[in-house]
């Protein structure tokens, strides 16, 4: 007996694969979503205990979602979120399998369709599909420098996906490596726990948490901050530039900034380097990288009060925002280029160095050189193959929740107009 052909399968239930099958479902499409886990499993599992999303309530709600927080101004924990995914895809009843992991995926050439092999239940099944989204995103593989491997093991080692509060961590100082949202904000969870902390600092921009009356993300949206397009950028290092340094803690999130975290008691240091059993090696740009967090606020800043004037747009004056408020002459920098482990009585290393995305499922050509997915806003190298929830993928907001709403829309869209669907 032949199996059933489905139009589509999603790799993914976190909020791009589910706002994909909403858009799917709208369209009355046959498709399934297979997620390895719970619905938004990351958002669950690779989260510290205190945080809080970065975007308000209001700009992460999916197509038709009721508003699930009486505050729309308010910053959701990541377990809140997750759960809201969870009423969302029970609020528009879409086909969702929890604990399925995609082992493989093929293409028959012949019928043109994809064999999507799961485990599911301890065994293995295969499904059919004429179409094909991922979903999955970029962050399933974590990334920690090679010369981590050098350290001493006396020394413990977590990502900041396995960090979920200092209780977890042995007594001693912390140095955490890595100083975009997550460096920052968990840098700022430790010293709130009063561990003394040392912070290894990259090239990262920053945002004040409110400007001019409003949260930041209100303006960026209003000032079309994140409706570059891909296609427009002509500077590659652009499209890997870090998301800017802000939080969501406290009760409306407030300014992250390097300076603010020396205050409380951070070291702050440049660029992690190189290891060799108790000593770390730092690169000597700690002061370039504070000034150019600094410079990032100030342009941001810039293009919103160009906004206000030319639009006639009335605003207040800005507030003074001390953690805003730009270290000219870097003087929270320290000037260590290495530690000590145990002379500075370091017992703990936590690395917040991003990840990559698992695409070993995948057969050829659909990825690049790289290992990553070969596409055009999303649309990949082989028919009927999509892409979905990676940085950049169509716009700047293809990296962020507001911005996949859009993105879901423009996929199935060009799934609906794809001369593959209904094919027998």
């Amino acid at each position: 007996m032949n199996k059933p052909v489905l139009e589509v399968i999603v790799v993914g239930a976190g909020h791009a694969g589910i706002c994909v099958s909403f858009y799917l479902a709208k369209q009355g499409i046959s498709h399934l979503v297979f997620e390895q886990g719970r619905i938004g499993e990351v958002w669950r599992s690779q989260r510290w205990d205190s945080f809080k999303m970065n975007s308000a309530n209001k700009l992460n709600l999916l197509p038709h979602q009721a508003p699930y927080f009486e505050d729309p101004d308010a910053f959701a924990s990541a377990t809140e979120f997750a759960l809201a995914l969870e009423n969302y895809v029970q609020q528009e009843k879409l086909p969702v399998k929890e604990y399925c992991s995609v082992l493989s995926v093929h293409i028959d050439q012949q019928r043109a369709i994809f064999r999507v092999t799961v485990s599911e239940t301890g065994k293995q099944t295969t499904y059919l599909s004429r179409q094909l989204v991922i979903a999955s995103g970029g962050q399933n593989r974590i990334r920690i420098p090679g010369f981590a491997n050098q350290l001493a093991k006396s020394v413990v080692q977590l990502h900041a996906s396995e960090y979920k509060n200092a209780h977890q961590l042995p007594d001693g100082k912390v140095l955490v490596v890595g100083s975009a949202q997550s460096g920052t904000q968990i840098a700022q969870d430790l010293l709130r726990s009063g561990r003394n902390v040392f912070l290894s600092t990259a090239q990262v921009g920053r945002i004040p948490r409110r400007y001019r009356g409003k949260d930041i993300f209100d303006w960026l949206v209003e000032i079309g901050f994140y409706d570059t397009h891909t296609d427009e950028i002509t500077d590659p290092s652009l499209l890997r530039l870090k998301n800017p340094q802000v939080s969501g803690a406290g009760e409306r999130g407030k300014t992250s900034s390097l300076q603010s975290l020396a205050r409380g008691g951070a070291v702050i240091l440049g660029r992690a380097d190189r290891a060799e059993a108790n000593t770390i090696f730092f690169q000597p740009n700690t002061s370039s990288n504070v000034k150019y967090a600094d410079e990032f606020s100030r342009h941001v800043k810039q293009l919103i009060d160009e906004y206000i004037q030319k639009n006639k747009v009335f605003a207040p004056l800005a507030d003074v925002d001390v953690d805003d408020v730009p270290d000219e002459d870097a003087s929270c920098a320290s000037d260590l280029t290495k530690l000590d482990l145990v002379e500075q009585a370091i017992t703990s290393i936590i690395w917040t160095t991003g990840f990559s995305g698992d695409f070993s499922y995948l057969p050829l050509p659909v990825l690049n050189e790289e290992k990553l997915p070969s596409h055009r806003n999303g649309v990949g190298v082989v028919n009927g193959l999509y892409f979905i929830g990676l940085p950049w993928l169509r716009k700047r907001q293809s990296a962020i929740i507001m911005g996949i709403r859009e993105d879901a829309e423009f996929i199935v869209g060009h799934i609906v107009n794809s001369s593959y669907l209904g094919r027998q």
